[in-house]
């Protein structure tokens, strides 16, 4: 029995489609949204309908945007010789929150992942590679430490070491906090061959 009429039933099925959205989140943000002022909800609306109408990959670095180039790729200030590759552009922002990286990022948008049919071809290297015939010093490799992160993270190096360019990897392993009994043995692995003099 449908306790809503349709319009809200499908306002909460659109909702709960979303990422992280269960269902009693999804009747949550559909109640929010029904009480909102009118003109509150139709500036939500449009603004969900222009940014899916006007955002697109950046011409360098293949971020979201809805210039050209993004505002990182577009600031002269940032060391452009310097680039690191991360999986998506979520990943991008969490190096931008530390406000202490001043290069220039290129985004996979996924990661090679031979279970799930993702191939080379299906994330943004033929891109990095085009970038790479540039000026550019190095690349850091800042992509997960899951296998398929650490399976792109081979496959890049291979591809980058010939053209000459120095290819580093984010270091990984214990984080702060951590208690190391519950740790797993390749985090503690990373964290043994990633060590640094004190």
């Amino acid at each position: 029995m449908d306790v809503f009429s349709g319009y809200m039933n499908k306002l909460i099925e659109e909702l709960s489609a979303l990422p992280g959205i269960g269902n009693k989140t999804a009747q949550r943000l559909a109640f929010h949204i029904m009480y909102m002022p009118k003109e509150r909800a139709e500036g939500l609306a449009k603004s969900i309908t222009d940014a899916r109408e006007h955002v697109c990959y950046c011409a360098e670095c293949c971020t979201l945007t809805d210039q050209e180039l993004c505002p990182i790729c577009a600031n002269e200030r940032r060391d452009h010789k310097t680039i690191m590759v991360v999986e998506n552009s979520r990943d991008l922002a969490a190096y931008e929150k530390t406000g202490k990286y001043e290069g220039v990022y290129h985004v996979l948008h996924g990661a090679i992942s031979p279970m799930l049919g993702i191939g080379p071809a299906d994330i943004r290297l033929k891109e990095l590679m085009k970038r790479l015939e540039g000026d550019v010093d190095e690349v850091i490799i800042a992509t997960n430490s899951s296998l398929e992160g650490e399976t792109t993270a081979m496959y890049i190096s291979k591809l980058v070491k010939p053209t000459g360019i120095k290819v580093t990897r984010i270091a990984s392993g214990v984080p702060v906090g951590g208690d190391l009994e519950y740790i797993d043995e390749i985090t503690l692995l990373r964290a043994l061959e990633g060590r640094t003099e004190l």
